[in-house]
């Protein structure tokens, strides 16, 4: 199993973030939001009132093939680690 993070932010904060939080994998960029668009992760948001671009906090378990298994949208990282486990045992 492989395990990567991609965000629109820039090496330098993906290398503070994983080292602040000491993460187990690598942090891919996507500084143009080009890989989040073509996952339907990038587009309009909106916030106490106003509208803006923004990446969307998704996740996607692809099977060695390139196919997507699982989606998940809008998701919460307390306890995302979790659930992705338990479902992974079943696919």
């Amino acid at each position: 199993m492989v395990v990567l993070g991609i965000s629109t932010d820039d090496a330098k904060a993906h290398t503070k973030f994983t080292e602040k939080f000491n993460l187990p994998f690598p942090l891919l960029t996507d500084t143009d939001g080009s890989v989040a668009a073509s996952y339907d992760s990038y587009g309009l948001k909106k916030f106490m009132g106003k509208e803006y671009m923004g990446v969307s906090r998704n996740t996607f378990i692809i099977d060695p093939d390139g196919k997507i298994e699982k989606i998940y949208l809008k998701v919460k990282p307390e306890n995302h680690a979790a659930d992705i486990l338990a479902d992974l045992a079943t696919l």
